[in-house]
């Protein structure tokens, strides 16, 4: 991986090896793949980690936190203090265990993402608008709530939207989608000047687009495979099927 971050020229000054067991998710995923049951997580190396912020990393730089302890993201915001967009990712077994630290947390992001089981989980409402409110009531300025295949809803003062996922004939392992969903939204934003509605729905379509191509293969090979011109054209594909 070392080699491939290189080739494109991706900065690995962050990335630490340690001596361990590495961080294992085991899940069973149902007939339809929407859905994945956690069977076991083993945190390994992970626990206890204190990433060392690079030099290089600015107060002005945007942050995505990416799906860890919200302890660990809680560290590291302060380490960083971010004056840029901060975007946040979680899963259940944070909203489970470490609540009160995520909701701390909540007060600092800018884009809080999580799925729909897991907005219902941390809000204890059954409805999705609901969840979203009590989100938005802890803190978080813009909320995206991700639905698999059915897409995902996004949430702000000013904005309340949704959009597709990009249909697909063929899928192999979802594993990784919301994760390069994050990535693709926090991305887009972050090569543009001016948040206004318009970008919001564009950084939207754009994470949706990256995600399908890491569920059409295993581990980040679709991603690796993916160029620029595949995902533009997949853009264009994405505008045809949403006019109306």
């Amino acid at each position: 991986y070392f080699t491939m971050f290189k080739k494109r020229n991706i900065d690995t000054l962050g990335l630490e090896q340690k001596k361990g067991k590495t961080f294992r998710w085991k899940a069973c995923y149902h007939y339809d793949l929407s859905y994945a049951e956690t069977l076991s997580t083993h945190l390994n190396v992970f626990e206890g980690f204190r990433p060392k912020i690079p030099n290089n990393v600015t107060q002005k730089d945007n942050l995505l936190l990416a799906n860890i302890d919200p302890e660990l993201q809680d560290w590291i915001f302060e380490q960083v203090k971010p004056r840029g967009l901060v975007a946040c990712d979680t899963m259940n077994l944070w909203i489970e265990h470490k609540k009160k630290a995520l909701l701390k947390l909540l007060k600092k992001v800018d884009l809080f993402l999580l799925n729909d089981a897991e907005a219902r989980q941390l809000s204890g409402e059954t409805n999705l608008l609901s969840a979203a409110k009590y989100i938005s009531s802890k803190g978080a300025k813009m909320i995206v709530i991700k639905k698999g295949e059915h897409g995902a809803l996004f949430f702000s003062k000013g904005l309340r939207c949704m959009v597709p996922a990009y249909l697909l004939e063929k899928i192999s392992d979802p594993t990784g989608a919301g994760d390069t969903f994050a990535g693709g939204v926090t991305g887009y934003l972050s090569n543009v000047r001016k948040v206004t509605d318009k970008v919001l729905r564009r950084a939207l379509v754009y994470g949706s687009i990256l995600a399908s191509f890491t569920v059409e293969n295993f581990s980040v090979n679709g991603l690796l495979k993916a160029k620029r011109e595949d995902i533009e054209k997949r853009y264009r594909h994405f505008e045809k099927l949403t006019k109306f």
